[in-house]
């Protein structure tokens, strides 16, 4: 997965949680605020589409809105603004935007900012097709795709051995070498990945024992060499050998093997984030939004980005509409979702203000 699409992961985050919320911190990846025209319609109707850019802007412009453009007429704008410049819109009352393509935890915070219309899910006919699971579905978003943070570890540093769980990521004797793990600046801390390697089971995370996760976290701290705030940085360690195991966004494991690099990923404990669509309060193209959403969500479209970009969808359908070699690579795979968990984006948001300050002065020792 690239940076400009799990740059969303920091979108929003940050120092004060809701207080902060004009405050936080740009968009992570996400352009510069400025528009273009995606597709040019013929119907004079045209949507505003808010999405992170970069390769997967290029993705969903060729898999989903030219399509959908050709289809229906409608002209789609993209628009990659950055937080301070979409909470300055909502405040106005004036949004730029109609469509947002955002991180399920920053849409609840939009929602928390009344600045999303409730939706109106009788007009999103594709969900009953997608079969999109409930708890992926709100009053005021829905989650189109997932991703996850998983262990990633070199396949010739253990004489034959592999890591099945997070407690052998901490196993320094058994599975030796140095370590790497995110900051908080690239993802939510990973305090779920101590506590399972503490023992504690993924149906019994939330809410999460702050304390005894970071005494977990702090018998390997010495083994850490280097702590990550990007997506290829894992990598780069990894392929110098620098560490001989990383948390990793999933999505990075296939370009270091495409690379030749002897790495494999471990899904056992993989923490899952989605991704979701919600509509801008007094977006002035309401209707052209819900169609963009309604076709974006509808299986076949699903699978069709897939092909482009490695997101795994949250539709049970468009795994059905994938080869085995390419759905068997996506971590949302059926194969593999019983072996993660979802994030408890309630309890991340009203402690990760706090859990962030604590994690930086625990990294400083």
């Amino acid at each position: 997965m690239s940076d400009p699409m799990i740059g969303r992961r920091a979108l929003l985050r940050g120092a004060g949680g809701l207080a902060a919320f004009a405050a936080l911190p740009s968009l992570a990846a996400c352009g510069t605020g400025t528009s273009r025209v995606s597709s040019g319609g013929s119907g004079g109707k045209t949507v505003i589409v808010r999405n992170s850019g970069g390769s997967y802007g290029d993705a969903v412009q060729k898999g989903v809105y030219g399509p959908f453009t050709r289809e229906t007429g409608i002209a789609v704008k993209v628009t990659n603004l950055q937080a301070s410049q979409m909470q300055a819109q909502f405040k106005q009352g004036r949004p730029q935007f109609d469509l947002i393509d955002i991180g399920m935890m920053d849409l609840a915070k939009f929602t928390a900012q009344d600045a999303l219309e409730q939706l109106d899910l009788d007009r999103v006919k594709s969900l009953k097709s997608a079969k999109i699971p409930e708890n992926q579905i709100t009053d005021h978003s829905i989650a189109y795709s997932l991703y996850a943070n998983c262990m990633a570890y070199r396949t010739d540093a253990f004489g034959g051995k592999k890591p099945e769980s997070w407690a052998d990521f901490w196993d320094t004797k058994a599975f030796k070498g140095s370590r790497s793990m995110g900051t908080p600046d690239a993802d939510l801390p990973e305090l779920e990945f101590a506590l399972l390697a503490d023992g504690v089971p993924m149906d019994k995370l939330y809410p999460l024992d702050v304390d005894r996760a970071f005494k977990v976290l702090s018998r390997l701290r010495p083994d850490i060499k280097k702590f990550w705030d990007s997506g290829p940085l894992p990598g780069v360690l990894l392929s110098r050998e620098e560490v001989t195991m990383s948390t990793v966004w999933d999505g990075r494991i296939a370009d270091l093997q495409k690379q030749g690099i002897p790495v494999e990923r471990q899904l056992n404990g993989a923490r899952r984030q989605f991704q979701g669509y919600g509509i801008a309060k007094g977006a002035v193209n309401v209707d052209a939004a819900y169609q963009l959403m309604d076709y974006a969500l509808r299986p076949e479209v699903a699978a069709r980005l897939v092909k482009l970009f490695p997101a795994s969808p949250s539709s049970p359908v468009a795994y059905q509409k994938l080869t085995e070699e390419v759905r068997d690579s996506l971590v949302g795979s059926p194969k593999y979702y019983n072996k993660g968990f979802d994030v408890d984006i309630d309890w991340w948001i009203k402690n990760e203000a706090a859990v962030s300050k604590r994690w930086l002065e625990w990294a400083r020792g």
